[in-house]
């Protein structure tokens, strides 16, 4: 430790810190705009300057190593004289247009121009002139005049994104930030540039002249969109939600949001929203109906189901960003019934991992402790779609020298160093991790386990092995697509032998925003009851559906739609006309998360609840009251709760913790070989739930296409095409047209099309065996 007096008051700093550092340390500010605690230190806006005691000149706080003994004045005469030297400077060609600046109220240039800033400028000469650019859908830099060079943008997407999307060229006053030639921004983290931006250069496009800062109300909220349960800060103009920036929590999200958490907000403002209950009559056509003959037809619709075929044609389905409240009281309400038919899995294909788990499966440790990790195998993840910033932990940790490991399906740049790799087509994985398993053994010397005897290990294999056996804090994470395989039981045990092997923890990152919360409400089987794969494949008579959108939310669209529409009755409770009005009966408009109080369970198991920011659109309701009251009106017991926090702590009173397990009692295996063509296919990031689909910024991305059907080299000329073809691609269940790629991250053996998109509808489940034929 290195102790120095700064401003009067002695510090002790780490040796190497910065003199910024020991001054965050005392609580003393000290202005500044290229420096930021994220990222590295650039020292090239010299905003910082201090005085230093036995310096000839003022010091950059930001970029001077403390030494001890060292005496700093940050507000003597010749630091503040410095400090509105360097002002003038950032001021001589800055565009005097605060009034229409987007930034203005929250602009860190315009806070400290007024105390560094004088009164008129000396400056007489023309002010350079900086085009626009454009950046795509998200980021707007229409303004790059008002750019002072802080390079924040730069190193963000070099250091946190993981990709140079931005970049600065010429010298001097003709110096500009620019992307490469004809490129776009296109991180799934490039919102993130708008809000470390210390002027008005880069803005939110969405929001953009849409409303002043300081007509804003703000309030704290957590994302649905994924598991990590990032915090936000909602911010609301007249009941509407107007933007979305991140709420600073170290142990979740740092200081980050993904994209998709930043921008869906439009989707929550789309001319799709149902905000009065519906009925569908006799004669097919819906009609607007108060909330009492809603409900009325909703008890009378399951009461008959009930009475004429018993309770176990009803079941339930909820999407894994439903509430921990949402999901307590749809358990509570079908069992009330007397069936066991609910789950919100809906992307779930093997029947018989309820069996195999112990407990509520989670990440096994917390964010923060993935800093912390020598070795990392990641197993079934499209990681920086399915998780964004779990991504970014990991490729924070990679830099640190974490070996990250990776076990896929498509060889996707996760713009991170990677260790090792193994991408093969899916039906493989289970038979990748059993040779991970048995090369663990041999080399340890151990036994082999009885149902992996006859398997050898590949080179590959070998070399995974021992990079996972030479680390001591060492993590199996298995991602979204190893749960919803077909053989998820199979390949969650061989992970576990790979885990027990090497003492590592094994984890789960989990699906949705509240995947966690559904298993500890019991929103799945418990007692024999069937799963939604199993819901959609033997039909039955009544559906309850919460936030769910069958057709892009299921593993297998066409199978969930052919049960829905063959049901008697069916009730969505659903925050959008179109997720349900062909195949539902009766529609309830509830609120989405920026509309109720609830709660969401990380991956990690950190509860975390919230409160409505907005009030409910027209005559939408909560969800949770939706489900209470409709209780009441079927007359069962156990629906008196006035709260959504009593709701709330019978599901989560005491321990979390002893109700997470991800021990799997399943064996392992090398899981069954599928010949022919494979889909690979992925849900795209901006297609993850209805929210995200309805917004229309997102939509607009490249990210959002419409898919391709993508192959590797070796596998188009086989089927005698070429790249840019028009084909046919056919399933069991039907067939598309889509333009084929090449694509050589795609494993031989198999064809990459996204799901949860409309124009691959037809195809079905996601590990379908496909056709391919010139169109």
């Amino acid at each position: 430790m290195v102790e120095i007096t700064i401003d009067g008051k002695t510090v002790e700093v780490a040796e190497g810190s910065m003199i910024m550092h020991a001054a965050q340390k005392v609580g003393l500010y000290v202005p500044h705009f290229c420096y930021h605690k994220k990222l590295s230190i650039a020292a090239n806006c010299r905003m910082c300057l201090v005085d230093v005691e036995k310096a000839p000149k003022p010091l950059p706080a930001c970029a001077t190593p403390v030494s001890n003994g060292m005496v700093v004045h940050t507000a003597s005469e010749k630091a503040i004289n410095a400090q509105k030297g360097v002002m003038e400077f950032l001021l001589i060609n800055h565009p005097l247009d605060c009034p229409i600046c987007d930034q203005g109220g929250e602009c860190q240039l315009q806070d400290l121009a007024v105390g560094y800033g004088g009164s008129s400028s000396r400056y007489s000469e023309e002010k350079r002139v900086v085009f626009h650019k454009n950046l795509g859908p998200l980021v707007s830099a229409e303004e790059m005049a008002r750019c002072i060079q802080c390079t924040r943008c730069v190193r963000f997407g070099q250091e946190i994104a993981g990709v140079m999307e931005l970049g600065m060229i010429n010298r001097g006053e003709h110096s500009e930030i620019t992307t490469f030639v004809g490129r776009a921004v296109e991180s799934e983290l490039s919102g993130n540039m708008i809000d470390i931006c210390p002027v008005g250069a880069l803005t939110s496009k969405p929001f953009r002249y849409s409303a002043r800062t300081w007509e804003l109300a703000r309030r704290k909220s957590v994302s649905p969109h994924d598991s990590i349960g990032a915090n936000l800060i909602v911010q609301v103009k007249n009941d509407r939600v107007m933007r979305v920036v991140p709420f600073e929590n170290e142990a979740v999200n740092e200081c980050w949001i993904s994209d998709r958490d930043r921008f869906s907000y439009e989707g929550l403002n789309s001319e799709d929203r149902l905000s009065v209950p519906m009925v569908r009559g006799t004669d097919g056509l819906w009609k607007e109906v108060e909330w009492a003959e809603a409900l009325d037809a909703v008890a009378a619709g399951l009461q008959s189901v009930k009475n004429s075929y018993g309770a176990g044609q009803i079941g339930a389905l909820a999407a894994q960003y439903a509430t921990t409240e949402e999901f307590a009281l749809l358990a509570r309400l079908v069992r009330a019934l007397g069936s066991d038919n609910i789950d919100f899995r809906l992307r779930q294909t093997d029947a018989g991992f309820d069996a195999a788990r112990s407990g509520a499966p989670w990440l096994g440790m917390a964010l923060a402790d993935i800093a912390t990790l020598d070795r990392v195998l990641v197993v079934g993840s499209f990681l920086r779609k399915d998780h964004p910033l779990l991504a970014q932990r990991l490729r924070q940790a990679a830099k640190a020298g974490t070996q990250v490991i990776l076990v896929d399906v498509a060889a996707d740049d996760p713009l991170m160093p990677v260790a090792g790799r193994v991408t093969v087509a899916p039906a493989a994985l289970p038979s990748v991790l059993a040779e991970i398993a048995v090369a663990l053994a041999q080399a340890k010397e151990a036994a082999v386990a009885p149902e992996l005897a006859g398997v050898q290990p590949g080179e590959a294999a070998r070399r995974i092995a021992e990079l996972l056996a030479s680390g001591e804090n060492t993590a199996v994470l298995l991602g979204n697509l190893a749960v919803q395989h077909p053989q998820a039981s199979t390949l969650a045990a061989n992970a576990q032998l790979i885990a027990q092997a090497t003492g590592a923890r094994l984890g789960f990152t989990t699906e949705g925003g509240n995947t966690v919360g559904g298993y500890l409400a019991e929103a799945v089987p418990v007692r024999g009851g069937k799963t939604a794969a199993q819901m959609f494949a033997e039909p039955l008579k009544a559906h309850i559906v919460v936030h769910a959108e069958p057709a892009l939310d299921a593993a297998d669209g066409v199978a969930a739609l052919r049960a829905l529409r063959a049901a008697q009755f069916n009730v969505a409770l659903t925050s959008f006309r179109s997720a349900a009005e062909d195949w539902a009966h009766v529609m309830l408009p509830i609120a989405p998360f920026t509309e109720t109080s609830g709660t969401f369970v990380n991956a990690e198991g950190r509860a975390q609840s919230f409160k409505g920011t907005v009030r409910p659109l027209g005559q939408t309701r909560p969800g949770w009251k939706v489900l209470r009251v409709l209780g009441n009106a079927l007359e069962l017991p156990g629906f008196d709760d006035e709260t959504s926090e009593s709701v709330r702590d019978a599901v989560l009173a005491g321990e979390i913790a002893p109700r997470l397990s991800n021990a799997i009692g399943a064996k392992p295996g090398v899981g069954e070989s599928v010949q022919g063509l494979q889909r690979v296919a992925d849900v795209p990031v901006f297609f993850s739930d209805a929210i995200v689909r309805r917004a229309g910024a997102l939509q607009a991305t490249p990210a959002a296409d419409v898919p391709e059907a993508r192959a590797n080299a070796a596998t188009v000329a086989g089927l005698g095409l070429a790249d840019g073809d028009r084909v046919r691609v056919k399933s069991a269940t039907g067939s598309v047209e889509l333009f084929l790629s090449v694509d050589d991250a795609v494993p031989a053996g198999a064809v990459r099309i996204a799901a949860a998109h409309a124009s691959t509808f037809a195809l079905g489940g996601a590990f379908e065996q496909l056709s391919v034929e010139r169109a």
